[in-house]
């Protein structure tokens, strides 16, 4: 408990958990620290305009004690974890009190001041000083003094207390004025060349007895509009179907040819506009998916290139339902935002950008879902921009990119692309995302269920059929399957993707079918079997003329020509065995043909508009088939582990499933040898520590030392030198030798003592 209470308390701690809390919240916890804890509730809910024990302020210390940040004493005062005192440096525009900015003033500076301020001198330093506070402490005193004050005076004063922030270094204001103000310790410069302090007394007493800290218990209202839940899924369904075709066409795009990575990493905007255009996919669509297809171990670094994996012939087989969930999941937990384009400096970004994924991008992916779950269920916003707004009220610490034309645009827009927010409102997709998805407020990873349900009646089936018509096109209305897909694919150019696909019949498509080894009857087997009713009369006769004239020149892989005049020995040359490697042929009794290479003579035949056909060194027909790179492994890339936000540690986005909290609670009350109920030591190691490490170490840090040494695990201590720094050394195979602990550092071969009394801290693992 003492550990567990320890951790609880340390700044990182309360770092991780800040950029999760609402504007309430946060707005409570600076009141807070003004008023300097412990403090009756009354108090802070004065100072907010709130009522105390009931209402919007009850339901926030509710929320402050759950994380462990602010709690009630017996007596009923709140308390706050000291850390949370730290994290603001001036609460509510307030900086030091009084005392502290008085307390390296000399006792003549004092009376100085006591002098102007009209009050008794006192005898001693301290007389004087307990006279300055006693002053100050009184507000309409205080006023009264500012009041009258020359008016430029009064006017930096009360100006400054109204903008809650300091006094900017010497020079920025009058001189005359700062002196007047700094004579009667209404500012005080703490020395020579500082800046300006007003003290906490004086700015409140001249913000006046009826002046309330800022308190938003309710999000604000956006402009909302009647929706049926139907018109919200239907305009879902479509983006997330759309989705799906874009990156269905973009990875076999890159299945058929490989992006091209940027020597400093990333697709750069070439290669990123020439897949765009191969898969009719436009650039913020096309970045989108290529992150969220890394992401899930769909695409793979391999050199240069960005080859598909194997586990892509899996996706691609896949429902268009089972298709999107994967992707949605991998942009659930990504460390960024793919759609934008510059960064903060205006630098143009490449797709799949090398820097270090941010947890800032987690966190706000998940704001921008619980702001669109508080709106009304029947009602979406007029603007979807205003959810962008609403995030400063969820999640205030959540970090705006300069580039977006409003508050987190890019973001807003990519949820909109997956269907998880459609018509300004939260889809049922979005709905089971946030409250089942990893990392969402269910806390555990869905394991297929809601989130694949909502996909799967979000998405229709996969079409396996289509309608070919007399125009020679086909129309696929929804996602083609896969099978629809590489037969369409294969015999025809697709123009159109989307909510419907069209592809269109030629005579340059239909011949390339037959380049890849089909023949007439195979071509029309194939569309006969996913075609609507019977193939139409143009398309059978396309296929029959294109056939018939094919391959009526043919082309031989060749090296040389071997000629003589003597055809008997020509034919035993060909005859040979042991030169049946060469595969020699013999065109007449009196050529043998090895010629020139076979791509460069298909291709001057085709140029001058003949059909002909690549023949094999055996005399058969040479078929054209594309290989289809793989990556080497199916595996998931290893991305690289996210930044914690500014202000803390790193952040998990991958976590586990959160774990029974009451039955830890309970376990760890129940755990017997707790150094707070006054029970003995049980372990002889601990007891030794207790005896000579100095008093200043908590039990938590004499735990976690023990637990290092009984373990032979390493351990990290903060260490007085003999200079009197602090130095950190971190000890491999640790051993207790009273009064020393002895223990190797890295790079070291010999053991090194270093005394238990002169241990400052053991640092958390």
């Amino acid at each position: 408990m003492v550990e567990l209470a320890e951790r609880l308390g340390r700044a990182a701690s309360v770092a991780l958990v800040l950029p999760l809390l609402p504007r309430p919240v946060l707005q409570t916890t600076e009141a807070l620290a003004a008023l300097g804890t412990p403090v009756p509730v009354r108090a802070v809910a004065k100072l907010l305009g709130a009522e105390a024990d009931r209402g919007p302020l009850a339901s926030v210390l509710r929320t402050l004690a759950d994380h462990a940040l602010v709690w009630p004493l017996p007596d009923g005062r709140l308390r706050m974890a000291s850390a949370l005192h730290q994290w603001w440096r001036a609460p509510l525009g307030l900086e030091a009190r009084l005392g502290p900015l008085l307390s390296d003033k000399s006792s003549d500076e004092l009376r100085k001041i006591l002098e102007t301020l009209g009050r008794p001198l006192g005898k001693t330093k301290q007389d004087r000083f307990d006279q300055i506070l006693e002053h100050h402490r009184d507000a309409s005193a205080v006023r009264a003094l500012v009041d009258a004050a020359p008016g430029d005076v009064r006017t930096l004063l009360y100006g400054h207390a109204e903008r809650a922030s300091a006094v900017g270094p010497a020079g920025s204001t009058r001189y005359a004025d700062e002196r007047w103000a700094t004579d009667r310790a209404l500012l005080v410069r703490r020395h020579y060349g500082s800046r300006t302090s007003m003290p906490a007394e004086v700015t409140l007493a001249l913000r006046g007895p009826d002046w309330r800290a800022p308190f938003d218990p309710l999000p604000p209202r956006p402009d909302l509009h009647r929706l049926t839940v139907a018109e919200v899924e239907g305009e879902a369904a479509a983006m997330a179907a759309e989705l799906t075709g874009h990156a269905a066409a973009l990875l076999a795009e890159c299945a058929r040819r490989p992006p091209v990575l940027l020597r400093t990493g990333g697709v750069g905007p070439r290669e990123l506009a020439r897949l765009g255009k191969a898969a009719q996919c436009p650039e913020p669509v096309a970045r989108l998916v290529l992150a969220c297809a890394y992401a899930s171990g769909l695409l793979a670094r391999e050199g240069e290139t960005l080859p598909v994996t194997a586990a892509y012939d899996v996706w691609a087989a896949q429902e268009p339902a089972e298709r999107l969930v994967r992707l949605l999941r991998a942009w659930w937990t990504l460390g960024r935002t793919p759609t934008h384009t510059h960064d903060p400096a205006g630098r143009p970004l490449p797709a799949l950008e090398t820097a270090p994924p941010a947890a800032e991008a987690v966190l706000t992916r998940h704001a921008l879902l619980t702001a669109a779950a508080r709106l009304p269920v029947t009602h979406g916003l007029r603007d979807p921009a205003a959810l962008g707004r609403l995030i400063g009220w969820h999640r205030p610490l959540a970090v705006e990119h300069p580039r977006d034309a409003t508050p987190f645009a890019a973001l807003v827009r990519e949820a909109e692309l997956f269907g998880v927010v459609a018509r300004g409102a939260l889809s049922p997709l979005g709905a089971a995302l946030h409250e089942h998805g990893p990392g969402g407020s269910a806390g555990s990873a869905d394991s297929g269920g809601a989130l694949a349900d909502s996909a799967r009646r979000l998405l229709p089936s996969a079409v396996d059929h289509a309608r070919i018509g007399a125009d020679l096109t086909a129309v696929v209305p929804g996602v083609p399957s896969a099978r629809l897909a590489a037969v369409l694919d294969s015999v025809a150019v697709r123009e159109a993707r989307g909510t419907a696909s069209v592809w269109r019949f030629s005579a340059d498509s239909v011949r390339g079918a037959l380049d890849g080894g089909s023949d007439e009857r195979a071509i029309t087997e194939e569309l006969t079997a996913v075609a609507e009713g019977e193939l139409p009369q143009p398309l059978r006769y396309l296929i029959r003329d294109t056939a018939r004239r094919h391959g009526h020149v043919r082309v031989a892989h060749a090296g040389s020509v071997i000629h003589g005049v003597q055809p008997a020995l020509l034919a035993e040359i060909a005859s040979h065995r042991k030169l049946a490697r060469l595969g020699i042929r013999a065109l007449t009794p009196s050529v043998l043909l090895s010629g020139m290479p076979l791509e460069e003579t298909l291709t001057a035949l085709r140029a001058e508009g003949y059909a002909p056909v690549g023949e094999e060194a055996d005399g058969t027909v040479h078929a054209e088939r594309v290989e289809r790179p793989r990556a080497g492994t199916a595996k998931a890339p290893a991305l690289p582990r996210p930044r914690g936000p500014r202000t803390g540690p790193a952040v998990r986005t991958d976590r586990a499933p959160v774990p029974d909290l009451a039955a830890l609670a309970a376990g760890l009350l129940a755990a017997p040898d707790d150094p707070l109920d006054g029970t003995p030591y049980l372990n002889r190691t601990e007891e030794t520590l207790a005896e000579r490490c100095p008093p200043h170490l908590s039990r938590g840090e004499l735990r976690r030392l023990t637990r290092a040494l009984d373990a032979e695990r390493p351990v990290t201590i903060e260490y007085a030198a003999d200079d009197g720094r602090t130095v950190t050394h971190t000890l491999s195979d640790p051993f207790l030798d009273p009064p020393d602990l002895l223990g190797r550092c890295p790079g070291e071969l010999s053991e090194r003592a270093f005394a238990l009394d002169r241990i400052r801290s053991v640092v958390p693992d």
